[in-house]
């Protein structure tokens, strides 16, 4: 299982996707440009604790991704989480080796990447709500998908 942020705009949301990554032992991508500048000293900070024991992998563009992903994980789904979707997470079978795509809190991700995507998946909200925090949304979703593949971290 792998999560992925498209050039995310926070860092402080990068600080809680690594401590995410870390706890539930999911490698994290990180596709720039970001929003704040990001560097290897950023990251540790942001990581806090945590950046020893997080997968995260930078990739400098979407195309750099996309290459990635032709190379190494070709066989994976890229399911995108959007506000413009039709088919709520619940309702979905998520496989060990998904990659889970989550776009920018300010502006979500260009219809390049929506038609890239092999699936798109909605988190279903309050009809007052604009939107979940992009780390609050992937929570939910890896969790979920753990769930469904039965591959939680064992804590000894």
């Amino acid at each position: 299982m792998r999560f992925v942020l498209y050039q995310p705009d926070i860092p402080q949301n990068l600080g809680s996707a690594i401590r995410l990554a870390a706890c539930l032992e999911v490698s994290l991508d990180i596709i720039e440009p970001c929003g704040f500048p990001l560097n290897d000293k950023a990251i540790k900070r942001a990581a806090m604790d945590y950046g020893g024991c997080a997968d995260v992998s930078r990739h400098d563009s979407w195309d750099q991704f996309k290459n990635w992903r032709e190379s190494f994980a070709s066989k994976s789904s890229v399911i995108l989480f959007t506000t413009k979707s039709a088919a709520p997470y619940c309702d979905y079978a998520f496989q060990p080796d998904d990659i889970l795509l989550f776009g920018r809190e300010s502006a979500g991700v260009p219809d390049e990447v929506h038609t890239y995507a092999d699936t798109r998946l909605f988190i279903p909200i309050s009809a007052q709500a604009r939107s979940i925090n992009v780390i609050n949304s992937a929570s939910m979703a890896l969790g979920e998908a753990l769930r469904q593949t039965r591959t939680f971290p064992v804590r000894p």
